[in-house]
């Protein structure tokens, strides 16, 4: 089995039930990514810098 290319970088539980923030590194290319999700719903973005250029660990 190979390796898991992203990295749990931050998990907060917000207090309500079945919602959450997490950020992901992509180990490949370093961008860092947010994923929020309430209930059955969910959304994710590239977390973006104030120039709008993505996020990246090195």
């Amino acid at each position: 089995m190979s390796e898991k290319r992203f990295e749990l970088s931050l998990r907060e539980n917000l207090g309500v039930i079945k919602e959450q923030t997490v950020i992901l590194v992509d180990k490949e290319t370093g961008v860092n990514y947010l994923f929020v999700s309430q209930g059955y719903a969910g959304g994710l973005t590239p977390l973006l810098d104030e120039h709008g250029k993505p996020i990246v660990t090195k």
